[in-house]
């Protein structure tokens, strides 16, 4: 009886592949703060890198393009007043970048597409509601303007970025310090892990923990946890015995694990990256020189091991490209950004084809960059799965797209209609309403040409970006 050792899939071979010399970005102070991030964050137009600064917290944001040694006087993003912690490009506009820092603020920013003459101070806005450091943001995957930030307070707080709102503030359901948050494929739910070890899945909707698992890692090191296409929840940690271990959990029966399995002793805290167009987990660790990666699938052992990427320097960060930012005539199924003391180098996944045609398999469609709600949709409990889009002939990101934040203005709420009172409005003294209605004509007029002057700077910064292109 004949029986097959080999496990059939297209990704037994995929192979890891540093980039040349003279792709990447040399001369980068990558940030030294202690702490779980990745520190990079990257999209089809921009790489992002928390850098080290004097006194404040700064990251440099560079064109994917503009490889090679990286001037020292490049204009950075700078406004907060303690370390950057953490930083996330905004899913659906490549333009917006948000930043997370140790002086208890979110800060959202608008990146040009040419490159700034000077340092960007100004952000388009800042989010105040913690009371301590904010060390994690993570953009809702289909909710336009949706983002959610967790502090050192325990509390998680997602916001409407376009109108600088809270719309909800979750702050009863972990009594520790929060290591990892993530959305499941349509923003309905979160996976959280917490210093108590509890691995929590939360509607944040109703404000409720719909399951938790105790101790899914025995060990006092810190958890990381991601959803997976599946449902499952793939989880990195570290044993009693302060070996490295994964696990996959099915939300449904948190008693036993999917797969648990047990891989080195080394300290570092296991990033996961997750791609579920391919279902390939890859586990980059803090301080490690290797990048790990699985295959999730519903046979058993359920997680397979695939290969390991190896260099000589260890890593102080990691950015994952988004799929549609990849090469798909090259075959390319992922790109790593790695971080070193001094430099970025980009770490290209490929699966080795023959044919130039475009691979079907390798590429279904996949979430492009329009958001499928609005955030008022989604706060009234709609859900969505992302908007898809084809690779097939590449993928060419769109151009500047500005964001509007709109706050709320008290003047814009009108008055009740009706009395108020037993007395009627018309008693009041008639100095008072023609005060009021020449204060609202005040107010509509300045609106008017602030609204002018908006039209025309996004005019000049089209006509700026039309004379870069055709210079390069």
């Amino acid at each position: 009886m004949s029986r097959r050792v080999v496990r059939q899939s297209k990704f037994r071979h995929v192979f890891g592949q540093a980039a040349k010399a003279d792709q990447t970005y040399e001369d980068i102070r990558v940030s030294k703060v202690t702490w779980d991030s990745s520190f990079c964050a990257v999209n089809p137009k921009f790489l992002a890198i928390i850098v080290e600064a004097g006194g404040g917290g700064t990251f440099i944001v560079l064109p994917l393009a503009k490889t090679g040694r990286v001037d020292k006087n490049y204009p950075l993003v700078t406004g907060h007043t303690a370390p950057v912690l953490d930083i996330d490009w905004c899913p659906h506009n490549d333009n917006v970048i948000a930043s997370a820092s140790d002086d208890t603020t979110v800060m959202v920013w608008q990146i040009p597409d040419y490159t700034p003459v000077r340092n960007i101070t100004e952000p388009i806005i800042t989010l105040e509601g913690h009371s301590k450091r904010v060390g994690i943001l993570s953009w809702h995957p289909t909710a336009r303007n949706v983002l959610l930030s967790a502090g050192g307070d325990n509390v998680i707080i997602i916001w409407n970025v376009g109108t600088g709102e809270v719309l909800l503030s979750l702050d009863d359901m972990h009594p520790d310090v929060i290591h990892s948050v993530c959305w499941n494929s349509n923003g309905s739910l979160l996976a959280t892990t917490c210093k108590d070890k509890t691995l929590r899945i939360i509607d944040p909707r109703k404000g409720q923990v719909v399951a938790e698992r105790f101790a899914a890692h025995e060990g006092m090191r810190p958890m990381r946890a991601v959803f997976t296409r599946q449902g499952h929840i793939f989880t990195t940690g570290f044993t009693r015995m302060s070996q490295r271990e994964l696990g996959l959990w099915d939300p449904n029966n948190f008693e036993e694990p999917v797969a648990l399995q047990e891989m080195d002793t080394s300290n570092g805290v296991l990033l996961p990256f997750y791609d579920p167009d391919s279902s390939i987990i890859y586990l980059c660790g803090k301080g490690d020189s290797s990048i790990r990666y699985f295959e999730i699938t519903d046979e058993p052992p359920f997680v397979h091991y695939l290969n390991t990427f190896s260099s000589k320097e260890p890593q102080r960060g990691m950015g994952f490209m988004p799929k549609r930012g990849l090469d798909v005539s090259k075959c390319e199924i992922a790109r790593f950004y790695k971080l070193h003391e001094r430099k970025c180098e980009p770490i290209i996944m490929t699966v080795p084809r023959k044919s130039d045609l475009f691979q079907d398999d390798l590429y279904p469609d996949t979430p492009g960059p329009e958001a499928a709600l609005e955030a008022e949709e989604w706060l009234s409990g709609q859900d969505a799965e992302p908007v898809l889009i084809s690779l097939r002939d590449g993928y060419v990101p769109p151009k500047h797209r500005e964001l509007r934040v709109t706050k709320r203005n008290i003047l814009d709420a009108r008055p009740p209609s009706g009395p108020r009172r037993s007395q009627s409005a018309s008693d009041a003294p008639l100095s008072q309403q023609h005060s009021l209605e020449t204060l609202l004509e005040e107010v509509k007029a300045l609106r008017e040409r602030v609204q002018a002057q908006e039209q025309r700077i996004t005019a000049l910064e089209n006509m700026l970006c039309e004379l870069v292109d055709g210079t390069d």
